[in-house]
């Protein structure tokens, strides 16, 4: 089955581009729905199953989101889209902390630049099988310089990867909750913590990528944790790897 793919976008061009980012940065199956403002792509999202994805039917996977619309601004659609199962990556043009930290905040797994090459973009795109959030080398920049400032001048070692959520990273003595885990999420964190790439588990278990992140992002909601090093040490700890 084709893994179902929206992009928002409002300029033509723009948006015909993305889709060739798209089919370029992945070898699987794309199913790519396009949207040009924000009432198309929410009735897309309802269409394939609600803002929750509950609805039986199949949801999107991944999800660009062009923030100036001319219906509204795509900080709305990842606002309406908080807890939908999927990636949802800003595709713009700004680059500034008023756009930027609002995104991440709503929700947003990556933040792209419109005015970079289109072989960075694939690149950037790729690192979602490596289990790297797709980040433009600018914001990236930008990112660390903000960490490292508000530990006055310290990296402190920890990004979220998934969601970017505000949640404190837990300490590793802290018991790991595994019993809730399934087993496949169990399967997944074992070959997390052993150093596979998300592509090399989905082949291992014989499943698509999208699936393996699914699982990933469960636990480490699961665990309370923000990266996969920290879930391995967890389940290093614990003894379950």
């Amino acid at each position: 089955m084709a893994v179902k793919v929206l992009i928002l976008e409002d300029n033509p061009v723009a948006r015909s581009f993305l889709c060739r980012v798209v089919r370029e940065s992945f070898s699987d199956a794309i199913a790519i729905t396009e949207a040009g403002d924000l009432e198309s792509a929410r009735r897309q999202v309802d269409q394939a199953g609600g803002r929750r994805g509950n609805a039986g039917a199949e949801p999107f996977k991944l999800i660009l989101v062009d923030l100036e619309l001319p219906d509204g601004n795509g900080m709305e659609l990842l606002s309406d889209l908080a807890q939908y199962p999927a990636l949802k990556i800003v595709t713009t043009l700004y680059s500034d902390d008023d756009h930027l930290f609002p995104a991440l905040q709503r929700g947003a797994d990556g933040y792209l630049l419109k005015e970079d090459r289109y072989e960075v973009l694939v690149e950037e795109l790729q690192k979602i099988v490596r289990g790297q959030p797709p980040l433009s080398p600018a914001i990236a920049r930008r990112l660390l310089g903000h960490f490292r400032g508000s530990e006055g001048g310290q990296d402190s070692g920890f990004m979220p990867i998934t969601g970017f959520s505000s949640s404190r990273p837990v300490a590793l003595e802290k018991p790991l909750d595994h019993e809730r885990l399934t087993p496949r999420e169990n399967e997944v964190l074992t070959y997390l913590s052993k150093g596979f790439t998300i592509k090399e588990i989905a082949a291992l278990m014989g499943i698509k990528w999208f699936t393996v992140n699914d699982h990933i992002k469960s636990i480490y909601k699961k665990l309370n944790v923000s990266s996969r090093a920290e879930a391995a040490v967890l389940a290093s700890k614990q003894g379950l790897v």
